[in-house]
């Protein structure tokens, strides 16, 4: 027993001593790799060789990754490609959408501006139909008469003059573009100050102007404003340009051809005017009873025989001769009398003789 011991005791005390020496041997290392670099060559050459190994035991799981790969299905791709593709058009869609916005805002800003430029009282609308074909140009509104609307209301944009109402419902209305067929409004040359009057001809993006006079000045560019003639339209708003002129085959009239101011067949929203035009030119007037002076009138039926005789002669009228405007006579006034005949003009004056 004593034999074991001593021997083991012999192998502890040299595995202890070898490991000392190897623990000083690394630390000796390790300082002179430190200061020197004295390692960095056996580093490199070592890392040389090991690196094949590295390689050969991560070969395992780079075959697994390419085989997972490889065995991806049609399916999945296609599945995968659908959901991209449906991202994509949601984007598409969110991007378009916001240029709507953006375009809504610029077109309700435009119509403020007008609003706040032109001073007038307006009331806003928006679209809600639009009925365009060679034969009716109509659009309908989302306000009516319980908002205010009334028939004859002009409609315009921020571009110009569209058109006026024609129907109003309790909460919708009709108004017919000025492209109407059925549909003209006075106009003026605003460079020369030339009147006519613009037609709709059933295309969307076409007024006429027939029978403008060979002399009037009037040139392709000039820009065409409302005259405020007819009380409907006020003046000054635009209404398009001339984009052509020609002449018709007598020769002493032109037909001009014009494009509408206003973006008939793009805008959304519009404004009605609730600021009508006044009718051209004085207020009329009551007109003046024809006659006499009071102070030379003659008396009344009734008053002095003798003053009755120089009363003025009856007219026409009142001796029941051509009742009716027309010249006819009327037998309800004189049923039994035949009509009084002036003396003057029964008996023809002599007329003297003429030798040739």
């Amino acid at each position: 027993m004593r034999t074991d011991n001593a021997t083991l005791f012999a192998e502890g005390t040299v595995s202890t001593l070898r490991l000392i020496v190897y623990l000083a041997l690394a630390v000796a290392l390790m300082v002179l790799d430190h200061r020197g670099s004295y390692l960095e060559l056996l580093r490199r050459t070592g890392s040389a060789v090991v690196e094949p190994i590295y390689r050969l035991a991560a070969f395992p799981a780079d075959v697994a990754r390419a085989t997972r790969t490889a065995v991806v299905t049609q399916d999945q791709l296609a599945g995968e490609n659908r959901q991209l593709r449906e991202a994509l058009l949601l984007a598409q869609a969110r991007l378009n959408r916001l240029d709507t916005v953006v375009a809504q805002n610029a077109r309700l800003k435009a119509l403020l501006d007008a609003q706040k430029n032109l001073g007038l009282s307006v009331q806003f609308s928006r679209l809600v139909d639009v009925d365009l074909d060679p034969f009716r140009h109509r659009i309908v509104l989302d306000t009516g008469a319980n908002q205010g609307v009334e028939v004859g209301q002009p409609v315009i944009d921020a571009s110009g003059v569209m058109g006026q109402i024609v129907e109003v419902l309790p909460n919708t209305a009709v108004a017919m573009l000025i492209t109407d067929p059925t549909h003209a409004i006075p106009v003026v040359v605003e460079r020369s100050g030339v009147r006519t009057i613009a037609y709709g001809s059933g295309a969307i993006d076409r007024l006429e102007l027939p029978n403008v006079p060979i002399s009037a000045d009037v040139k392709v560019g000039d820009r065409l404003l409302t005259s405020g003639l007819g009380g409907r339209f006020p003046a000054g708003f635009p209404v398009g340009e001339i984009r052509s002129i020609s002449n018709d085959a007598s020769g002493m009239f032109a037909a001009a051809v014009a494009r509408p101011a206003a973006a008939l067949d793009r805008s959304g929203e519009v404004l009605l005017l609730h600021d009508q035009a006044q009718p051209y030119g004085p207020p009329p007037t009551p007109p003046e009873e024809v006659g006499p002076p009071a102070d030379l009138a003659g008396p009344a039926a009734g008053d002095d025989p003798a003053a009755a005789g120089r009363q003025s002669p009856p007219t026409a009228r009142e001796a029941g001769v051509g009742g009716a405007d027309d010249g006819t006579r009327d037998p309800s006034r004189h049923p039994s009398s035949p009509p009084a005949q002036n003396p003057a003009a029964a008996t023809p004056s002599p007329t003297p003789e003429t030798t040739e």
